[in-house]
């Protein structure tokens, strides 16, 4: 095992809004204080009763998907915590991924594709 899942994010144009849909209809609380990120006007949480936590993030130019057109397909992805960035970062090539950032180290996270090309990112520690 490389890492844990985090959160699922996703991308809208207003996040406190959708959080506020799905928080009617799952429950639970938003933008609840958590050491692992910080809410704002572009990235709000919700943490679920069952323990999922949903993570709502700003996207410019939000284009909403159009199921089951590919020309307007899902947007989302997973947050993976690692222990070890570094190492994780190894890791996950070796898996297969693709790294969509190389190079951006100022951050506690880093971007990548799955083997089918969906993105994801692993978040170390803070």
């Amino acid at each position: 095992m490389i890492g844990t899942l985090e959160c699922t994010v996703l991308d809208c144009p207003d996040p406190r809004r959708l959080a506020t849909f799905y928080q009617a209809l799952l429950g639970g609380e938003v933008d609840r204080p958590d050491p692992r990120w910080t809410a704002s006007d572009t990235w709000t949480t919700l943490h679920t009763p069952t323990g999922p936590v949903l993570c709502f993030q700003a996207v410019a130019c939000h284009r909403p998907p159009r199921w089951p057109d590919p020309a307007h397909p899902q947007q989302a992805h997973l947050d993976i915590f690692v222990p070890a960035l570094e190492a994780a970062h190894l890791e996950v090539l070796a898996l297969g991924a693709t790294a969509l950032d190389e190079g951006v180290d100022t951050r506690p996270w880093r971007v990548y594709a799955d083997p089918a090309g969906h993105p994801f990112c692993l978040v170390g520690p803070a």
